[in-house]
């Protein structure tokens, strides 16, 4: 899935809005760092953003919520009321319930945590692309399926799933590579029942941050090996 981008004939056309002129920066050098993306301009100030989408052609936003002259979400609210056509991406300094309630309501894409690492937003941006490009034209339900397979933002943990236990599986899985874990494996780790583990592996997989593929061993039905993806 990493080696997916949009053809560079077409790329995604991003505008970056950052109130830190830092992580803007940051921001825009890590999007342009990736074939198939172009950043259009970068503003600092949500009256800047908002000439910008009028005036400019833009696929993505990459919008910081906490911006100098408004919050990022009323800038969301009049993207909206607007009818531009324009997909984003949500970015914030702490976790807010309040603020997460309301860009899923307005169709944010992903709600990320800053700081922003390369990696993070490259998969982010790479899942994008990919949902852009399942999205693109329709032969029959199977390429419906797919486009709707591509998770948008991440689900809230269900009950059951502990934040501070699924920071230990995270950094079990990461630590694994690309050689991953199964079930068993992991509950060895980290001192879970298997049972817990799968469930906690499974969340990880709906929330794009591993992915999971079969293997075979010696007899019997293949096992689900989970590999980390740095979501």
């Amino acid at each position: 899935m990493s080696n997916f981008v949009l053809s560079p004939a077409a790329p995604v056309r991003v505008l970056v809005v950052d109130g830190d002129r830092t992580a803007a920066g940051a921001h825009r050098g890590q999007v342009e760092g990736l074939p198939g993306f172009t950043v259009v301009t970068t503003t600092h100030t949500a009256s800047a953003a908002r000439r910008a989408l009028v005036h400019r052609r833009v696929d993505l936003v990459l919008l910081d919520l906490r911006l100098p002259d408004g919050s990022g979400v009323h800038l969301l609210r009049w993207l909206r009321a607007t009818g531009l056509d324009v997909d984003v991406i949500a970015v914030a300094d702490t976790p807010d319930p309040a603020g997460l309630r309301a860009c899923v309501s307005l169709g944010v894409l992903h709600y990320l945590l800053k700081p922003l690492t390369e990696q993070h937003l490259r998969h982010r941006l790479v899942r994008y692309a990919q949902y852009r490009a399942a999205a693109g034209g329709f032969d029959g339900q199977e390429d419906v399926d797919r486009a709707m397979a591509v998770p948008r933002t991440p689900p809230a943990p269900p009950g059951g799933i502990s934040g501070s236990t699924l920071d230990t599986v995270r950094g079990s899985l990461r630590a694994a590579g690309g050689a991953g874990l199964t079930a068993v494996d992991l509950a060895a780790r980290v001192g879970l029942s298997r049972v817990t583990a799968r469930r906690y592996l499974e969340h990880m997989v709906l929330a794009g941050s591993a992915d999971r593929v079969p293997y075979y061993g010696t007899v019997g039905r293949p096992r689900m090996r989970y590999r980390w993806l740095g979501a």
